[in-house]
């Protein structure tokens, strides 16, 4: 009987490259530990497609081939680390814990960003502290990478990252603000807030009311409407009140809608001339809020806020999640608007709602 691993690795020998290639593929679908080695040597293939069919088929193999990787990590090649430290990325084995926190000092800023991803994923408890420096590497791939493993980690990075939002660094804690969001834990929206309404950067404050909203804690509510005149942030923080799902929110997003609540100072919006102001931005972000909150009370405001070419289709998709109780403020508007787009908008959010002339 033939032993189809040993045919592929004799023939990841062969001369020709898409004979080299086809083997590695097979010895991937096969995934027998046999193949390890001879696949780990050909991550120094002269050709770049049985290279990537080497890499595909250790990342398949799985396992049995951490050894052999994190051997292949400190390789003098840069290119065989750079591959290794991917495959251990995505395999996640805990075994290659060590040798990946060593690697996240590497010069090579792919083996970087390979280590901190792979740390991430496999929960290395030592490496929250480890991943820290990242957050202001000069490799932009590097500093996400880095921020989205100490989110991975969850509980075990969240003193260090609590730590870090009063670092000396601007990037660091502006990472250190994303991380947090994204672990959406609970214990930040105090601190938080507090850089919310204390830091000095306003690339790190507009990243802490993203990060509020991501946590989607009730008690910030009350501080993003306090925030909601600054420039920069208006728009922010009302995306963050539609997240939160607060109901205390409603009344000023139905201001923000109605344009009873327009601040004083409005930034013009980079790009599009001194017409378009950030406000224009603000009344549809306010209206997608309120049908996410999805409170009766938006419904006749939203109904207006359709006859506003800023609006209008915000305010159509808005209604639609009121079902059925939406219909009855717009079907004068589909019988009595002049405007024929405002009558197509109606027509598709009632469509949406089930609506068929005569049977609702």
């Amino acid at each position: 009987m033939a032993d189809a691993v040993a045919e592929n690795i004799a023939a990841l020998r062969d001369g020709d490259w898409a004979i080299r290639e086809e083997a590695a593929v097979c010895l991937g679908a096969l995934r027998d530990g046999r193949a390890v080695d001879p696949l780990v040597a050909l991550l120094q293939d002269r050709d770049r497609a049985v290279r990537q069919a080497a890499i595909g088929a250790l990342t398949q193999i799985g396992a049995p081939a951490v050894p052999a990787l994190v051997a292949c990590v400190t390789h003098q090649e840069s290119d065989v680390q750079e591959a290794a430290a991917g495959i251990l990325a995505a395999i996640g084995d805990q075994r290659a814990g060590p040798v990946l926190l060593r690697s996240l000092g590497n010069i090579n800023w792919i083996v970087r960003s390979h280590a901190a991803k792979a740390l991430g994923r496999i929960g290395e408890p030592e490496a929250a502290r480890a991943l820290l420096p990242l957050l202001q590497d000069k490799v932009k791939a590097v500093r996400a990478e880095a921020a989205q493993a100490l989110a991975s980690l969850g509980p075990t990075a969240l003193p260090v990252l609590l730590e870090a939002l009063s670092h000396h660094e601007w990037l660091v804690r502006l990472h250190a603000v994303e991380s947090l969001g994204r672990m959406k834990a609970p214990e930040a929206v105090e601190p938080l807030l507090y850089v919310l309404f204390n830091d000095t950067d306003s690339a790190v404050r507009e990243d802490t009311v993203r990060a509020l909203g991501e946590i989607a804690d009730a008690r910030a509510t009350g501080f993003l409407i306090k925030v909601l005149d600054e420039p920069g942030i208006r728009t922010l923080a009302i995306e963050a009140l539609g997240l939160i799902g607060d109901r205390q929110a409603v009344p000023v997003l139905l201001s923000i809608v109605a344009g009873t609540s327009r601040p004083e100072m409005s930034r013009a919006v980079t790009g599009c001339g001194d017409a378009w102001t950030e406000e224009m931005s603000a009344m549809p972000a306010a209206v997608r809020a309120l049908g996410r909150i999805g409170d009766d009370r938006a419904i006749p405001v939203l109904a207006e806020a359709l006859a506003y070419t800023v609006t209008r289709a915000e305010a159509a998709a808005a209604l639609v999640r009121f079902g059925a109780k939406a219909a009855p403020h717009l079907l004068p508007l589909l019988r009595r608007s002049p405007d024929e787009n405002v009558r197509y908008h109606v027509k598709e959010a009632l469509s949406q709602m089930g609506w068929r002339p005569g049977r609702m």
